[in-house]
């Protein structure tokens, strides 16, 4: 099962989709994958909050996986030296 995310994930927006988020991931037979597709901007925030939602899963022992990830998000992990701890598929 994957949970989407979409619209803006920068600074202004991360906040209000944070909670939601965590609550979601922190259920148990919770989703295993998170649909990026439809992130249309994307910011170090952002960038931070998918971080933090992959500590949150391996604390649960499980592996959060990332799709549909769009290329500035891949960029910008990449620039900050993440690609390896959180890999970002297309």
């Amino acid at each position: 099962m994957a949970l989407a995310l979409s619209g803006e994930l920068t600074f202004a927006t991360v906040l209000e989709k944070r909670d939601a988020l965590r609550d979601e991931l922190s259920q148990p037979g919770a989703a295993a994958a998170l649909d990026l597709s439809g992130v249309t901007r994307v910011d170090s925030a952002g960038l931070s909050l998918l971080l933090e939602l992959t500590r949150l899963a391996r604390a649960q022992h499980r592996e959060l996986r990332f799709t549909g990830a769009p290329e500035p998000l891949q960029r910008l992990a990449g620039f900050f030296g993440l690609s390896e701890v959180l890999p970002l598929a297309n």
